[in-house]
């Protein structure tokens, strides 16, 4: 049996990455090696573990690497942990194929040892860009490191081959998270009220703002401007997801609070949804609002406006029902007022989502099983202008 190593790190990987999991556990010629690390093992972010073995999942490894700290120096330990942890695990687990998702410190790590231990990687979502972020070198230095590329677009996909990767080795897939939507059954908007112990309004925003770390003003300065223009909208209610252990993060998280604690009746937030409840929130809200990769990913499915707001997600495809704005409480409002607008909203209806049909897991494990690894790990470097 071939074994496939998957490494998560976050409770959003996770979600993208469940229908992938359950497809290896269940293929007879697979053996599934789950190993998690990161945000789900901490109990600041909610210990995001015990909802993958509740999800029935047995988890080989647990590599500790996260710490208490979101500065450059904390997150730059934290990789140094991990790739001492990951290293660890490599040699006992002895995978075939490691598979990991997109562009975050933890996978750097991850990738980093299993290149030093020459076994290959599988990357998912490779080519994409994020140039307000350090995830944008990160991605492009794990497709690098890997040998096995599943891109959500054709485009994202001539970008890995662009960066010398080898055409046949690179695979669009489409967008994981897609599948979610197919395949789960969304809770009704009574159901969803109940799972999160707070009542709609007539119109519900939906908002998840993350840090952009390659940007000169600083996370607080950022966000302030957004819950200025979320404070003007009297009459609406809001849900906010928490975000991710990035540098800055935590000025976030605690601005957030603050702000749900003094318009508690019409707001409310999450360190973590899960899959289920977050995309049914996407079936019951008008809007969603930040700078989530979810927004230009996931939301367009639903046919409603995502406001993406600043440079965090600068580069990356996006669908018509996607409004790009300055963070500026003056661009911010305008992208607002065309999201709401009676024009906008009759057109989203018409609006396609350019990631995929949501047959992502499927098409990963096929080619998992059956791509001959014989000499893979020795790479030649494709040259676009040789043919």
């Amino acid at each position: 049996m071939r074994k496939i190593c998957v490494i998560t790190g976050t409770r959003a990987e996770y979600g993208v990455l469940y229908w992938v999991i359950k497809g290896i556990s269940s293929d007879k010629s697979l053996k599934l090696q789950l190993c998690v690390t990161g945000m789900h093992l901490s109990p600041e972010f909610g210990l995001t573990y015990k909802q993958i073995e509740s999800d029935g999942f047995k988890i080989d490894e647990k590599i500790e690497m996260l710490l208490s700290s979101d500065t450059s120096v904390g997150i730059s330990k934290s990789i140094g942990l991990g790739i001492i942890g990951f290293a660890e695990v490599y040699d006992r687990l002895k995978p075939d194929i490691i598979l990991v998702l997109g562009d975050r410190f933890e996978i750097f790590a991850s990738v980093t040892a299993a290149m030093i231990a020459k076994i290959p990687v599988a990357h998912c979502h490779g080519g994409e860009a994020t140039e307000g972020l350090i995830d944008e070198p990160i991605r492009h230095s794990i497709t690098k490191m890997s040998h096995i590329h599943f891109t959500s677009t054709e485009e994202y996909k001539n970008r890995v081959i662009q960066l010398g990767e080898v055409p046949y080795n690179v695979y669009n897939v489409g967008a994981l998270g897609i599948e979610n939507i197919n395949k789960l059954k969304l809770l009704s908007k009574r159901e969803f009220e109940k799972s999160i112990n707070f009542k709609l309004s007539d119109i519900n925003f939906l908002i998840t703002f993350h840090p952009v770390t390659l940007d000169n003003n600083s996370a607080e300065d950022q966000f302030k401007v957004l819950l200025n223009v979320l404070k003007k909208h009297r009459n609406t209610h809001f849900i906010f997801t928490k975000p991710n252990a990035d540098t800055g993060g935590r000025v976030i998280i605690k601005m957030i609070d603050d702000f749900v604690n003094e318009n508690n009746k019409n707001a409310v937030s999450f360190i973590s949804l899960g899959q289920l409840r977050y995309l049914s929130a996407l079936k019951h809200v008008d809007l969603v609002i930040g700078n989530s990769s979810s927004g230009l990913v996931e939301v367009p499915s639903f046919k409603i406006a995502t406001v993406n707001i600043g440079d965090r997600q600068k580069g990356r495809i996006c669908a018509t029902s996607v409004i790009n704005c300055d963070n500026t409480e003056l661009s911010i409002s305008n992208a607002f007022n065309k999201a709401l607008s009676p024009m906008f909203k009759a057109n989203l209806k018409n609006t396609i989502n350019p990631h995929g049909d949501g047959n992502s897991s499927t098409k990963i494990i096929e080619v998992l099983k059956k791509i001959n690894l014989k000499n893979i790990i020795k790479k030649e470097f494709y040259n676009i202008n040789i043919k």
